[in-house]
C-alpha cells in the first residue's frame, strides 16, 4: 500500500497557559494522500488551526507521530525546520497583513522569498513572472497590495506560498474575508493549481461551499479527527448535442458525496451530534455484533424493545 504524504499517527499538542494545561489535540489521526485537496472543518477551538501550525512546521507535537513528505516533524532540528517551512511549505492566511509586505509592490512580494532561497536573479525574474501570469496578476506586477482588491491579495498571497515551488500548500481560512463570488473565483484557482500542478493542499475552512467541492473533508471535533466525506463524480451517461451544437455528446456527471464516522486505531468513535441530541445515550452504550455491522443501543434501551416486540 502506498504510503501517505501527510501521516498523523494519535497526535497530541497541550499548551500550558499561565498554570492551566490546554489540550488542542488528542490523539489526532489524519491521513492524506499526495496530490489530494482536503478541507478540514470545525468549531472554532476544535484544534484545526494548531493541527494546521503542526503541519506548517510552526509548532511542535507534545506526542504521537507527524510525518510529511518524508520529514518527521518530532524530531527536526532548527536548520531543518528552517528548510521545511520555506521550500517544502507554503502558506495561504486569511488576513493580508499575513501574507503580503504592505510597502512592496506584488511583484518584489513574490520575489521574496527566492532571494532567501538564494535563486540568482535572472532566473528570480522569470519565475516571479510565470506566478503572476499563473494567478492572472502579470498586468498588476508593480501595484502594492493596498492598491489591489481583496480577491487579488489573495491571488498575490497564493503566488508568494508557491515561489519555491513547494510540494504542500496550507491555507487558514483563504476565503474568510471575501465575499462569496470573490471566495468562489480563489476557490475555482486552488482546484485549478491542485490539478495541473498536482499540489497537495490542506485548508481550513468555514464556507462549507469550500468544503463539499474538495475531494475530501475532515471534520474535527474535540481535538480528534471525527468524521470523513469524501466527494465522488460520476458520469451517468452522456447528453445529446442541441440542434446548433457542432460538439459531440457531452458526458453527465452526478456529484455525490459519502460521509462516515472515523474510527481510530484504539477504536474509538465520535458519534455525531444530531444522533445524540435524537437518542438518550446519557454517557453509556451497549454495542452488539451483527451480521455485517455493529448496532449500538442506548444503555438497557434494546432488552425494553426486544421485549417490547415480543409482547
Amino acid at each position: 500500500m502506498q504510503s501517505a504524504f501527510i501521516e498523523c499517527d494519535t497526535l497530541v499538542k497541550i499548551y500550558k497557559v499561565a498554570d492551566l494545561e490546554v489540550v488542542a489535540l488528542q490523539g489526532l489521526d489524519l491521513h492524506v494522500q499526495r496530490g489530494e485537496m482536503l478541507a478540514l472543518v470545525g468549531a472554532s477551538g476544535s484544534g484545526k488551526s494548531t493541527l494546521l501550525n503542526i503541519l506548517g512546521g510552526l509548532d511542535a507535537p507534545s506526542a504521537g507521530r507527524c510525518e510529511v513528505a518524508g520529514y518527521d516533524l518530532t524530531k527536526l532540528s532548527t536548520r531543518q525546520r528552517n528548510y521545511y517551512r520555506r521550500l517544502v511549505i507554503g502558506h495561504i492566511w486569511q488576513q493580508t497583513s499575513r501574507n503580503l509586505l504592505p510597502d512592496q509592490t506584488i511583484e518584489e512580494n513574490v520575489e521574496v522569498p527566492l532571494v532567501l532561497a538564494g535563486w540568482p536573479l535572472q532566473k528570480r525574474s522569470r519565475r516571479v513572472r510565470v506566478l503572476l501570469e499563473l494567478v492572472e496578476l502579470g498586468h498588476k506586477a508593480n501595484r502594492k497590495p493596498a492598491q489591489l482588491s481583496g480577491g487579488e491579495q489573495q491571488r498575490a498571497a497564493i503566488a508568494v506560498a508557491l515561489a519555491n515551488q513547494p510540494p504542500l500548500l496550507l491555507a487558514d481560512e483563504p476565503t474568510g474575508e471575501l465575499d462569496s463570488r470573490t471566495a468562489e473565483t480563489i476557490f475555482l484557482l486552488l482546484r485549478r493549481l491542485n490539478r495541473e500542478l498536482g499540489l497537495t493542499m490542506v485548508i481550513v475552512t468555514h464556507d462549507m461551499s469550500v468544503a463539499r467541492s474538495v475531494d475530501r473533508t475532515i471534520a474535527i471535533r474535540d481535538g480528534r479527527t471525527s468524521t470523513e466525506t469524501v466527494r465522488q463524480v460520476v458520469q451517468r451517461g452522456w447528453a445529446e448535442p442541441g440542434a446548433y451544437e457542432e460538439m459531440g455528446r457531452a458526458p453527465v456527471l452526478e456529484v455525490t458525496h459519502h460521509e462516515a464516522v472515523i474510527i481510530d486505531k484504539v477504536g474509538r468513535l465520535q458519534i455525531p451530534a444530531h444522533f445524540l441530541e435524537a437518542l438518550p445515550f446519557q454517557g453509556r452504550a451497549e454495542i452488539r455484533l451483527a451480521d455485517g455491522h455493529l448496532e449500538i443501543w442506548p444503555a438497557g434501551s434494546r432488552a425494553r424493545y426486544q421485549d417490547g416486540e415480543e409482547q
